[in-house]
């Protein structure tokens, strides 16, 4: 039991040894889009489901309270956590349109979509970059193991953080990390190093 526990522990570390090797560009250029929307009054909608969701309301929740550091709020809305609008969607018209109907009606030329997927097929992740897309807004995909259909949905000004892993668990765990390297970035550009 002991070395089964283990060989979660290692297995959890090559993954990020990978990432920590592949990703560092791709973080970096995420990053820089979220800021230059963030400075134009821009803001970031995230979406994802299941594990996935809770890693978007960790990352608005990031944004709008404060990461590891005082400083002021920053416009970020996880699309996953109204239950009235998200089952109301699922009834009268499709699952599939969780995401999509809302990006159409909160999202602005200039904003940011925030995907979060462990396989990048889900077809509500799907319409949501066609619905991102069709209002101007640049997407930032976090994915894992091929990227799926929402990678090949990308148009060349976004950005898919891919996670070399195809486990479910070590992609969440290494998205995690992406996450917290993205708030740290935004930080960093908009406020300065931290002290």
């Amino acid at each position: 039991m002991l070395d089964h526990i283990t060989s979660h522990f290692s297995d959890s570390i090559d993954a990020q040894i990978r990432a920590a090797e592949e990703l560092p560009p791709y973080i970096g250029q995420a990053a820089e889009l979220m800021v230059h929307s963030l400075v134009n009054e821009g803001k970031i909608l995230v979406c994802g489901n299941g594990g996935s969701a809770a890693l978007t309301q960790h990352f608005s929740s990031e944004m709008l309270n404060r990461f590891e550091r005082e400083r002021p709020s920053l416009p970020a809305i996880a699309l996953t956590t109204d239950t009235s609008t998200l089952t109301s969607i699922a009834c009268d018209y499709s699952y599939n349109e969780v995401f999509s109907k809302q990006i159409r009606a909160l999202g602005l030329p200039g904003d940011i979509l925030l995907v979060i997927s462990s396989t990048g097929s889900s077809p509500s992740l799907v319409q949501s970059i066609q619905a991102a897309h069709d209002r101007e807004m640049t997407v930032v995909a976090i994915t894992g193991q091929d990227g799926g259909n929402c990678a090949r949905l990308l148009h060349s000004e976004d950005v898919e953080i891919r996670v070399p892993a195809n486990s479910v668990s070590r992609t969440q765990e290494t998205q995690l990390l992406i996450i917290h390297c993205l708030c740290d970035l935004i930080d960093g550009f908009l406020f300065g190093s931290a002290e």
